[in-house]
């Protein structure tokens, strides 16, 4: 049979305050219109439950964002609205304003506002209404109603040409439909939306949207588990399977079904005071172990088989209490006259009426549970603040050091840099840095690696340049090293690294005759005798020259001696020359000059004649002869 308005109504009212939620709305009729209005009546009790909840929020807690979050549904909208409408209505009340509200809040907020801030108020219809506000009742007489008809001119009179519904505009009308539906491009029908087309459903992951009449349902798609089936209205009810045979009990047990399974009870009872298991055996009830203690104060519970007894208990004294001698009640217990002194050796033990208290010393604590005086841990109370370095605890006390390189300061707190050098850690130098010292060598000494304090001496003489050092032979002494020359012939140089040649000739510590001329080598010396040739004789000036001797031998003529006179030869001077070998000659040199200060064109064409006398054993010498800057150079 065709439901009537008031039933398809009460069916969504009804389904509202029972889920609170319109979306899985199961509809009761095929009846197009039955749904729509069992969903409008649905919604309409949503809102209006949503809209009282904000009210109840804001007058319990006076705020709303605890509860509102992030929830973005249409019910927490209505929800926040009322709630903030509700709390600005008690706030005008609070201000001692008009509780009048402004016509641009709109009109459910209005009658909020106007319900809380009138405090005292009641019968206030919160329903959430789209209509506007009616205006005041105001007496028409019969006369003046007769006049004019105020629906004469409404376009909406009687339903209108809409389908659904229709707004009167004063020159026209505008058709709208209801939730679910969309308007035809003929504006005034209305069709059926398709949610599961369109995506504007919620059904979840496994489950398939059906579309509905102005709405839709969500259907499961998997099964609902083990001891549920599947409903025509995708819901997913208990299968009773003591009802369709399916269990599995023994003969001795009764089926019992329980909410997508079922159980076993044995069919044999217990006696009182048992209890049955899984298996049908009898376990003993412990009545002594109960909530609800089955003797009366003063006596004890005994459990039995089956059963319990109750039997009388002496008195039982508490903590900080025993018996007296008679065993009739309970006296106080002195534990500070107990020799094993409770509270610690030096601390002051204070008794009191079942108990007893500490005073502990300086640097002590009582300890509420080994109920005595314990050391106070200062350093890890205070951990930093107390030693500027380490911190060492004591028994009620403590005492700071400092770390290596450090000693304490006369405060005992602060620590000051240790001048470690004043015990002569090092062999040699010491330098004292902060927290530490470093050792050095004098020099010609290196630091040893080993223990980074003792000096080693570094032999210079066997260094890679040590070859280098002294121009003959390097002797190392500790520290420092000395150079040395052959023991005849040479001194060590000024530079004290390098031999110089003694020149005996100059020293006069050779030992050439009188008519011997001594010429200095390289570590010795040399007696020449150099003789004039016939019709010369040697000259008084001899020049002295760095390693050569001139012997110059002057033309003197016997009288009436011609031949002589007429002799060009004038002068000869004879050069002795030393050439130590210092290095390998690979192409012609020039290494010694001779020079002449004569005119290179004299009038009476004068020459120079160069000859190499002796010396030339291998013919590695030879004579150049050029005139250069009006000298004759061989």
């Amino acid at each position: 049979a065709e439901l009537s308005v008031e039933e398809c109504c009460d069916k969504g009212v009804e389904w509202a305050n029972k889920n609170r939620i319109c979306a899985s709305l199961p509809l009761i009729s095929e009846s197009r219109e039955c749904s729509m209005i069992q969903e409008q009546c649905c919604s309409s009790q949503l809102k209006k439950q949503s809209c009282s909840d904000g009210v109840e929020f804001a007058n319990v807690r006076e705020e709303c964002d605890s509860h509102i979050g992030d929830n973005s549904t249409c019910e927490a909208e209505y929800f926040k609205t009322c709630c903030y409408c509700c709390l600005l209505g008690k706030s005008a009340q609070l201000q001692g304003q008009s509780c009048e509200p402004n016509p641009k809040m709109g009109y459910q907020c209005g009658i909020v506002f106007r319900s809380c801030c009138g405090k005292g108020q009641e019968g206030i219809d919160l329903t959430i209404s789209d209509d506007v506000p009616r205006k005041e009742q105001v007496e028409i007489s019969k006369e003046e109603l007769d006049q004019e008809d105020p629906y004469l001119h409404d376009g909406c009179r009687g339903g209108g040409p809409c389908s659904q519904q229709c707004r009167d505009t004063g020159s026209s009308y505008v058709c709208s439909c209801f939730v679910g539906y969309q308007l035809q491009p003929d504006g005034i029908t209305c069709e059926d939306i398709n949610e599961c087309i369109t995506g504007t459903h919620s059904c979840g992951l496994g489950q398939t949207c059906v579309n509905t009449l102005g709405s839709f349902r969500c259907q499961r798609d998997t099964s609902c588990g083990t001891g549920y089936e599947l409903t025509d209205d995708s819901r997913c009810k208990d299968i009773d399977e003591c009802e369709t045979g399916t269990h599995n009990c023994p003969p001795d047990f009764i089926c019992q079904n329980t909410p997508g399974s079922f159980r076993c009870r044995p069919k044999l009872q217990c006696m009182s005071g048992f209890i049955q298991d899984a298996l049908g055996n009898c376990i003993d009830i412990n009545e002594c172990l109960s909530t609800n203690m089955p003797c009366p104060a003063g006596q004890i519970c005994i459990n039995t088989d089956g059963s319990f007894t109750c039997q009388r208990i002496s008195p039982s004294c508490g903590r900080g209490y025993h018996l007296n001698e008679d065993g009739t009640r309970c006296v106080d217990v002195d534990e500070c006259s107990s020799p094993n002194q409770p509270c610690g050796e030096g601390h002051m033990c204070i008794n009191a009426p079942g108990n007893y208290r500490c005073e502990c010393k300086s640097g002590y604590t009582f300890d509420v549970i080994s109920r005595t005086c314990i050391d106070i841990n200062e350093c890890r109370r205070y951990p930093g603040r107390l030693c500027a370095h380490k911190c060492e605890n004591t028994p009620g006390s403590y005492y700071c050091t400092c770390t290596m390189g450090f000693k304490l300061s006369a405060d005992g707190r602060s620590c000051e840099d240790l001048n470690e050098c004043e015990s002569n850690p090092c062999s040699q130098e010491c330098a004292n840095v902060y927290g530490s010292y470093q050792c050095y060598c004098r020099r010609g000494f290196q630091l040893s690696d080993i223990d980074g304090i003792s000096c080693e001496d570094i032999d210079e003489c066997a260094l890679p340049t040590g070859g280098h050092i002294c121009s003959f032979r390097c002797i190392n002494i500790p520290g420092s090293f000395q150079c040395t020359c052959p023991s005849s012939g040479y001194r060590l140089a000024p530079n004290a690294r390098n031999c110089q040649d003694i020149d005996e000739c100059v020293a006069e510590s050779h030992n050439c005759s009188f008519n011997e001329t001594c010429f200095n080598i390289q570590g010795g010396f040399r007696c020449l005798s150099l003789e004039c040739p016939e019709n010369y004789r040697k000259s008084g000036d001899t020049v002295r020259q760095e390693k050569t001797d001139t012997i110059r031998c002057i033309k003197s003529c016997r009288p009436n001696d011609v031949s002589c006179v007429l002799d060009p030869v004038h002068t000869i001077s004879h050069t002795v020359i030393s050439l130590p070998t210092f290095r390998e000659f690979t192409r012609p040199e020039e290494i010694i000059f001779l020079r002449a200060i004569t005119p290179t064109y004299p009038a009476n064409q004068a020459d120079i004649i160069f000859d190499i006398t002796e010396g030339n054993l291998r013919d590695s010498f030879d004579i150049i002869k050029r005139y250069m800057d009006g000298m004759t150079v061989g």
